[in-house]
């Protein structure tokens, strides 16, 4: 009774949740008939997956699809309240079901990332030896938030933000249905108010879900005994554009690409503007500091080497501070990197080496650099004819550093900006005394 009750007193966007996979709307990339995961779920020979997107695309949805689907046990805690007593109660029975009655068991974690890293550590075990099978849920990158021994185990599928028409596709079934939906109220939704809406939602269906059933439980029926969802009732129940830069969005890309355009472009200005937006809209601030260490080295390098740890400084101290306060941080990051001389000539320096790498091989290292230190070294002439560069003028001294089929080859290039004008110099003044 508590079950069915629950069912029908819980918000629009549950009660909606998909059934099966051929209800399910959207994410045909990864669940479409030809690929993988719906194979496997429709096979019942599922492995274990981490589901990843921002809210409000499906995870939870595709979790509840496998659970109905599924002849396995399938179990659930979400990992915001679950603690290891909860794990072990769960592996001690999917232990039994696997030694007692041959049946797997299916784990769904919500939120895995939320999981610290020992109990992540917990699971893996019973991961690999296939007591569990698991279906891990999160909004972030699971290559930064989830044990990479855990990630080693399991399959990532991204979950995209849905589009407008798959969200025009859920209001009017939501609208329309008299089982789970709001058809017993009569309702129309308009086609201005359902483009709206979808617009709106900005690839959360649970956001228009929420906003069709406000207007449906609010809105006086018309004279023709309708209740009539007009463009303007929509704007009442979701009121404004809700700032969005999911992990897998475009609004989030193109912002992140702005923002580093910006200290790229020496405009600290933008730079802090769209700074100013990434939080305003929630975004993870160690997302953002990531992207700005990923630039002192890209965009400003040796130009100026203060820009690097200015940059791995504010990282430790978002980690540290947490907002509000970490954003004066990243803004004087922001617009340091953004005024600082610019060179990539370390990116250019690396790109070239690896490209080099991957045509030629591993050349062989000229015999004077190889280590001398180990047994029967001398014998094989390793390290014979090194020259110590601390025993020459200035402490260099010329000889062959790079594979003999390469020499001669320059990969890094100092630019004729900031700091890297000095090294430029240092460089040419060793390389042309005698």
């Amino acid at each position: 009774m508590r079950e069915n009750n629950k069912e029908k007193e819980s918000p629009l966007a549950a009660r909606m949740r998909p059934r099966t996979l051929d209800e399910v709307v959207g994410q045909k990339h990864i669940i479409a008939k030809d690929k993988l995961l719906y194979r496997a779920i429709s096979a019942d020979k599922l492995s274990s997956i981490i589901l990843y997107g921002p809210p409000g695309t499906g995870k939870t949805t595709l979790a509840k699809v496998i659970a109905g689907t599924t002849k396995a046990e399938f179990m659930q805690i979400n990992a915001t309240v679950a603690g290891k007593k909860d794990m072990e109660e769960v592996v001690a029975k999917a232990k039994d079901n696997l030694g007692m009655y041959g049946k797997k068991t299916i784990l769904f974690i919500d939120e895995i990332h939320r999981f610290n890293k020992g109990q992540q550590d917990y699971l893996l075990p019973f991961v690999e030896d296939g007591t569990v099978i698991l279906i891990g849920a999160t909004t972030e990158n699971p290559y930064f938030e989830v044990n990479g021994a855990l990630i080693s185990r399991s399959i990532i599928f991204e979950l995209k933000p849905l589009t407008a028409d798959d969200i025009k596709v859920l209001l009017n079934r939501a609208v329309t249905d008299k089982d789970r939906g709001m058809g017993a109220y009569k309702a129309v939704l308009e086609e201005d108010a359902a483009d709206f809406l979808a617009d709106l939602a900005d690839g959360d269906a649970r956001h228009a879900l929420n906003a069709i059933e406000l207007g449906i439980l609010t809105t006086q029926r018309s004279e023709d005994g309708l209740i009539h969802i007009t463009k303007e009732v929509a704007e009442e129940c979701i009121q404004k554009k809700v700032a969005r830069y999911d992990k897998d969005g475009d609004n989030h890309y193109d912002t992140i690409s702005a923002f580093i355009k910006s200290m790229r472009g020496s405009d600290p200005d933008a730079a802090v503007y769209y700074l100013a937006r990434m939080l305003n809209a929630g975004e993870d601030p160690k997302f953002i500091v990531r992207r700005m260490m990923v630039c002192a080295s890209e965009d400003v390098g040796n130009a100026d080497p203060q820009a690097l740890q200015v940059a791995v400084a504010a990282s430790l101290a978002v980690e540290r501070l947490g907002m509000p306060e970490a954003r004066i941080t990243l803004a004087q990051a922001a617009s340091y990197i953004a005024t600082a001389p610019k060179s990539n000539a370390a990116i250019c320096a690396i790109d070239d080496a690896m490209a080099m790498v991957r045509e030629t091989g591993n050349l062989p290292i000229p015999t004077h650099l190889q280590d001398a230190h180990y047994k029967s070294a001398g014998k094989l002439g390793h390290g014979i004819g090194y020259k110590y560069a601390h025993d020459y003028p200035n402490n260099y001294v010329e000889q062959q550093y790079l594979p003999y089929e390469l020499n001669g080859k320059e990969f890094y290039n100092p630019s004729g900006n900031g700091y890297e004008v000095k090294i430029k110099e240092h460089m040419k003044k060793l390389k042309g005394q005698k």
